[in-house]
């Protein structure tokens, strides 16, 4: 085979990575079906397919500790689908400490390590125990050489595997089915040679050897055709005949791996003697194990594309919507009159961006069910070594949400979950003594709200010891002592660094690590979180996230002679006050009346500093904008300049972070806009409400 038309190993071995990280994943959320008792036969199946999938792609590259763990894997998931064994809650436990192993096994092949010889040895006996508890466990299978004795129960069966040219194209490998078959009893192997071609003609993808086993069993048919169901049909033709029920011993040595069938007919080419043997190997293509496609012209629905390839896409979209707004800058002065050829085609223009950019960003969004499928054996395993009951409960995993956000978000709500069953699910005998189920309940959802992502991790638990939190805050030096703090800034605390209010040191918490990074992994995807907790009933964590990190649809506003933009998902409406509508309450600030409710006034260029802005809010816009916890306020600009989508570009990044300011972008003219983060701006405008306040105060005092 030429250079060119050689395979490259690692890119195949990459494939397979991937995918087992995804067989593994699916596999956990399996079990976890299996192990509350929500799951059914098809979940058995579904399981012993995915450690099937990965046993076969490992024999490909033989990863011979890898394969040889999951076949012990697989053969104890063949034990309970068909009912030889009991899926009872211990054998649901060995599952998942099985799946966990054959992670290890996993890993150490992807990271070229070679694990100790004892590695998952102890989880290995208990598979096999499952194994060994059927009613009738596998005979061992007897040297090469020995035939089988003579046993009464015992079936004999003929079985013929003829692969079809381009089974190795599909990942399947016919060796490890022969030693999955042989695995059953006692068998005699004839290798068929007669459609091997001559050297010269060979295709290395291709298969051309067949197989006529003997096998002497005690299993029954469906034991057998389990071991092709992943073949028969398309990718082979597979013939199983029962030819007795009892054995008869036979002398001779003819129980070979390959021992050849009578001379093929004098019209087929002579094989090179080398040729049996070579053309059992597996090809380096059949990275993709247990697959049931057909053997030629095979049809995918989906492609595998590295994330820095998507990445570049997104940013070059980016770059195009930038130029867009650019030339929709500079011909804004053109009528449709005057060029309508020109106008018409920057509108098509326009269209084509955003269609494409909604397209780019589909490609990047991913479900949070893949997030979610970790948390059930969290909160079991962490219950069990806190000695609490608590059970999970789980809504919105279809939720779409862009990849990087998913990544950033795995750690927060690990410790999210971990700080709910540690420091909010009360003990049993607790909860029964105020009234509570013994059994606490947390519970984990995403929605889509107003344009962003919303995760939410609730519990009915004691909720925060606010009274703890300020002492601890005090001895910390965090705040002073006798300082008056409202609920919400006294919630905040947890998320300090170094802060927490454990007894002592565990595994599980008392660092004050956890909520830190709670909050540092969000704010850096642009994203915020809302603490509400009522003493006694329990707590809530809103993660508020924006759907992606490249392109927003916002409001460019003008205030003096700086420009903002608002998200526009935020914006409820905007209204240019009466003299009535805008007022002044003591200890609160500036407000507007709307429609009979007070909504806070934040003047921004008293809040940036700004000069040359309109400082009269009668003569000014004032735009309404809802913040993640669903408050309102009320954004004093000078004027709305338009609706436009801009490019999200970070600021953290690119020059620091900037309090009020979640990101910037580039205005079709070249200039830099800042896009307001409102969430900040509530949070600031009742910082600088209270200065005012305690500094008119001060200066009355002194009057």
């Amino acid at each position: 085979m030429s250079d060119d038309q050689s395979y490259d190993l690692s890119r195949f071995k990459a494939t397979y990575f991937e995918e087992c990280a995804e067989l593994l994943a699916t596999a956990e959320e399996t079990i976890a079906r299996l192990q509350d008792g929500t799951g059914s036969a098809d979940d058995l199946n579904a399981l012993f397919r995915c450690v099937h999938s990965i046993k076969g792609g490992g024999g490909a590259f033989a990863f011979d500790d890898l394969v040889h763990f999951a076949h012990v894997f697989e053969t104890s998931m063949d034990a309970l689908r068909s009912g030889r064994a009991e899926l009872t809650p211990h054998v649901a436990d060995i599952l998942v400490r099985g799946n966990d192993t054959l992670g290890d096994f996993v890993r150490a092949a992807q990271d070229g390590v070679t694990l100790p010889a004892d590695h998952g040895s102890e989880v290995k006996a208990h598979l096999a125990a499952i194994i060994s508890g059927e009613p009738a466990a596998p005979k061992a299978a007897a040297p090469v050489s020995a035939p089988p004795a003579a046993a009464a129960g015992f079936t004999t069966w003929t079985i013929r595997l003829a692969p079809a040219p381009g089974m190795l194209r599909t990942g399947n490998d016919p060796l490890l089915m022969i030693r999955e078959l042989s695995g059953l009893g006692e068998m005699k192997v004839a290798a068929d040679l007669s459609r091997l071609p001559a050297l010269a003609e060979m295709d290395a993808l291709n298969a051309y050897l067949a197989w006529t086993f003997t096998l002497v069993t005690d299993k029954g048919r469906n034991s057998i055709e389990e071991v092709f169901e992943f073949v028969a049909g398309d990718s082979a033709d597979v013939t199983i005949e029962q030819i007795g029920k009892t054995v008869e011993a036979e002398d001779g040595d003819g129980w070979g791996l390959f021992a050849p069938l009578p001379p093929a007919p004098e019209t087929a080419p002579a094989p090179p003697a080398a040729a049996p043997v070579a053309a059992a190997q597996p090809h380096p293509a059949a990275a993709k194990g247990g697959g049931d496609a057909g053997a030629a012209g095979i049809h995918t629905s989906s492609i595998r594309v590295d994330l820095d390839r998507v990445d570049r896409l997104v940013n070059m979209v980016g770059e195009l919507v930038i130029t867009q707004a650019m030339l929709g800058q500079q011909a804004s002065g053109f009528s449709i009159e005057s060029h309508p050829e020109l106008v018409q085609g920057l509108q098509e223009l326009s269209h084509h961006t955003r269609e494409l950019q909604e397209s780019v960003m589909a490609i990047r969004a991913q479900p949070v069910k893949a997030l979610f499928s970790r948390a059930p054996r969290l909160v079991r395993d962490l219950s069990a070594k806190l000695g609490k009951q608590a059970k999970l409960v789980m809504s919105g995993e279809t939720t779409e949400v862009d990849k990087t956000v998913i990544e950033q978000l795995s750690d927060p709500l690990t410790h999210l979950i971990r700080n709910s069953l540690d420091h909010g699910i009360e003990m049993p005998e607790e909860r029964i003594a105020n009234g509570k189920p013994a059994e606490g309940t947390i519970h984990l959802a995403a929605e889509h709200r107003s344009g962003r992502v919303i995760i939410q991790v609730s519990d009915d638990g004691k909720g925060i010891d606010r009274k703890r939190v300020l002492e601890k805050a005090v001895e910390k030096g965090l705040v002073e002592r006798g300082a008056q703090l409202t609920d919400e800034q006294i919630d905040q605390m947890i998320f300090a660094p170094g802060f927490s209010t454990a007894a002592q040191v565990s595994d599980v918490s008392g660092r004050g690590v956890g909520m830190d990074v709670v909050r540092r992994n969000i704010q850096d995807v642009g994203g915020r979180v809302v603490v509400q907790s009522t003493p006694g009933q329990g707590s809530r964590f809103i993660l508020s996230l924006p759907l992606t990190l490249a392109v927003m649809d916002g409001m460019l506003v003008a205030v003096g002679n700086q420009r903002y933009v608002l998200p526009l998902t935020n914006i409820v409406e905007s209204l240019r006050p009466t003299p009535q509508q805008a007022r002044t309450l003591v200890n609160v600030g500036d407000v507007l009346t709307l429609r009979g409710d007070y909504i806070r006034l934040i003047r921004l260029y008293d809040l940036f500093g700004i000069r040359n802005a309109i400082t009269e809010t009668t003569r000014g816009l004032v735009v309404v904008v809802e913040t993640e916890g669903g408050d309102r306020i009320g954004l004093l600009v000078d004027e709305l300049l338009g609706q436009q989508q801009v490019v999200i570009k970070s600021l953290d990044s690119n020059y620091r972070p900037v309090e009020g300011i979640s990101a910037a972008t580039i205005l079709g003219d070249g200039r830099v806009a800042l896009i307001l983060d409102v969430g900040a701006l509530r949070i600031m405008g009742e910082r600088l409400n209270r200065a005012q306040g305690e500094a008119a105060i001060g200066a009355q005092a002194a009057e």
